[in-house]
Parts: structure tokens; sequence; C-alpha cells
């Protein structure tokens, strides 16, 4: 697998920075404005928890406390001063509940990689403009800031689905980072992987 390179990858237009205890109100403003995502998930869907469905305020206090305890890990895109759209990644163990998981299981033929790409969301309005690839780089390049490894993602096709239940992100932009397509999970989703230089 390919190895990227620690310069980063993030277009010049916007900024990335980690989720962590700073930028949580960032965080919490963008998912807020977008009521909460589906079942009001604050993004713990592919945590050990897993998300309560209709339990928005439980959500959100346990997403804060991943947060605060260092085991929540996403790049976070801004445009200006506004948070508009996330990476989300971590450990294997810290993102276990991923999406064709029995499948992925059952045509696993190598360990899983160190790290996993989750959930992907750009805002509404600013989509097609490049900062899902800002995101996916983001994210690729804190990853390397923490040693780096071998990385691993879900994506679909785009058009395969709607964009807006592109959760993993789309293949083409998995692949315009280097990304190699590894096996079919199900019947639009690919496991793909690469690997991450370690920060110099």
């Amino acid at each position: 697998m390919n190895s990227v390179p620690h310069a980063s990858l993030t277009d010049s237009r916007y900024t990335v920075r980690a989720l962590d205890e700073s930028t949580w109100p960032d965080f919490a403003a963008l998912v807020e404005r977008c009521d909460a995502f589906p079942s009001g998930c604050w993004c713990m869907g592919f945590h050990p928890e897993g998300l309560v469905k209709g339990e928005r305020q439980l959500n959100r206090e346990r997403k804060y406390q991943r947060v605060c305890a260092g085991t929540a890990h996403a790049a976070l895109v801004f445009e200006g001063a506004d948070c508009v759209g996330w990476c989300q990644f971590g450990p294997a163990e810290e993102l276990p509940r991923i999406k064709s998981r029995a499948e992925y299981e059952r045509t696993a033929i190598t360990q899983p990689a160190q790290w996993r790409i989750a959930c992907c969301f750009v805002v509404r309005g600013h989509r097609r403009r490049g900062m899902a690839t800002a995101a996916l780089a983001g994210a690729l390049d804190l990853i390397a800031g923490l040693g780096g490894g071998t990385v691993e993602g879900y994506p679909e096709p785009a058009g395969a689905v709607p964009a807006g239940f592109l959760f993993n992100g789309a293949l083409s932009t998995y692949e315009a980072l280097g990304f190699t397509r590894d096996r079919m999970i199900g019947k639009h989703r690919w496991v793909v992987k690469r690997t991450v230089a370690p920060a110099v």
C-alpha cells in the first residue's frame, strides 16, 4: 500500500483542526445546526456504545465524555470561522460498529487496519466543493501526527446512494487520496486501504 507523506494534504481554502475540548463548541454548533443528525446520533453510531435513538441529550453527553477522554477523533473542516464538515476516524477498538460488520468479518483475510475512517459529513450547501476531500485528507494528516499506520475506510460509489446517506464517504474521494480497493462487503460498499507514514 502507498504511504501518505506528512506534508499537509488539506485544501488551502479550508482549515482542519482536530476534535478536542477546545473545538468541541464548534463541533456542537454544527451538530445542533443540523438538528443533531438522524436519530439525534451526535456521531455516536460507530462507537462501542452505539447511539440511543431519540435520546439526543444522552448521545451528546456520551460524545462529550469521549472527547474529554481523548477517545473520539475527527478532523473538523472550517471555512473561515465556521465548522462545516468533518471526517471521523479512530483506532479499530474505538470504532467497532462499522456498517456491514458481519460481512466484513466473514470476508477478512488480513488483520484489521490500525485506523478506521468512519463518518464523513459536509453540511448541506457546502457539498461538491472539495470539502469532503479536505476532511479525509485532514484525517490522514492527523493520523500521521499520531504515529501513522494502516488506515481503512468503507465507502460507496457516489450515485449508488443519495449524497445525504454517504456516511462513510464516496469511493472516488478515497481513491483520489491513494486508497486501494481491498474487497466488497455489501451491495456497493468497499473496504479500501492505504498506509500513512508517521510524522517526522
